[in-house]
């Protein structure tokens, strides 16, 4: 079946009208979530009388704070990782992206200059490595650090750092994100570019019960098990992932792939807009998903 690729991961809904099939059925591995997170669901449904008020966000800023071990005057809640992105990119309008590398940077950035302060996903998008701990970058997006480590942040002093909470929660329709600034004063600067209410009372009554049951280090441990056996069943059928750091694996030489995967109603990710056009980003699934991957792929000898 053939399913154009869009600018990012997330398409299973669109998927699943092609299908016929509610969006529950399909098994979109197009957007790396934590494999291993609890349902928000019941959490999502415990507070929904929340909608009837403006948002507080205040409780879950100190929440992430405390998590993070940080001032809580340097953390900016963000709706979703993209309006991070979006926020230090008005912040800070001048930047250097060296691809392949996440497209919302240079989307979100005025102007690119070689000599233009660093953007970096650790780990990178899309190879999953994490960065060396010589390396350096003025904006650090870690999306995917805390499941790839086990911790919130590398910890750069002088770093901006961007994060998506509805990665590591599973729940990007809730869009949680955050900024953690080198300082109050950025921090400060980027609330004032912020609209007012930019965070939905849900998230901001879901995150602190989702924080209180994070459990990084050991997320990280499973999805690094997880990993391997999906590489495992990639290489059963001749595909043949690079290493990887994250909940995410890249298959270079994958041509065909995804539109085999998309009609058994499994969807991954497209990676022509990291400039390999014959590749595959696969989120890591937790082990009803993997066997599912492998029957989808079994009838298929590469």
């Amino acid at each position: 079946m053939r399913v154009p690729p869009g600018d990012h991961g997330g398409d299973g809904a669109r998927l699943a009208r092609r299908l016929g099939v509610e969006p529950g059925a399909v098994l979109d591995l197009s957007a790396s979530l934590n494999p291993l997170a609890p349902d928000v669901t019941p959490l999502v449904a415990s507070v929904a009388e929340s909608v009837r008020r403006y948002p507080d966000p205040a409780p879950a800023v100190d929440a992430l704070a405390a998590a993070i071990g940080v001032d809580p005057e340097r953390v900016v809640l963000t709706n979703g990782g993209a309006e991070a992105i979006s926020l230090v990119g008005a912040a800070c309008p001048t930047g250097r992206v060296d691809d392949p590398e996440f497209s919302l940077y240079a989307r979100h950035l005025r102007h690119l200059s070689d000599d233009g302060p660093r953007w970096r996903s650790n780990p990178h998008n899309p190879t999953g490595i994490l960065a060396a701990s010589r390396d350096r970058a003025a904006v650090w997006d870690e999306a995917f650090f805390p499941l790839a480590t086990g911790c919130w942040t590398r910890g750069d002093a002088d770093a901006i750092v961007v994060g998506s909470l509805t990665k590591i929660f599973a729940c990007p329709g809730l869009r949680a994100g955050y900024v953690l600034a080198p300082d109050t004063k950025f921090a400060a600067r980027l609330r004032e570019l912020q609209p007012e209410w930019s965070v939905n009372s849900l998230a901001c009554e879901v995150l602190p019960i989702l924080l209180g049951e994070a459990d990084l280090p050991a997320w990280a441990v499973g999805i690094a098990a997880l990993r391997s056996q999906l590489m495992q069943v990639l290489a059963a059928v001749g595909l043949h992932a690079d290493r990887s750091d994250a909940n995410f694996v890249l298959v270079r030489d994958a041509a065909g792939v995804r539109d085999h995967l998309a009609g058994h109603g499994v969807l991954v990710r497209d990676t022509t807009s990291f400039g390999i056009p014959d590749g595959v980003r696969i989120a890591v699934p937790e082990a009803l998903g993997l066997d599912r991957v492998a029957c989808a792929l079994e009838d298929r000898r590469c």
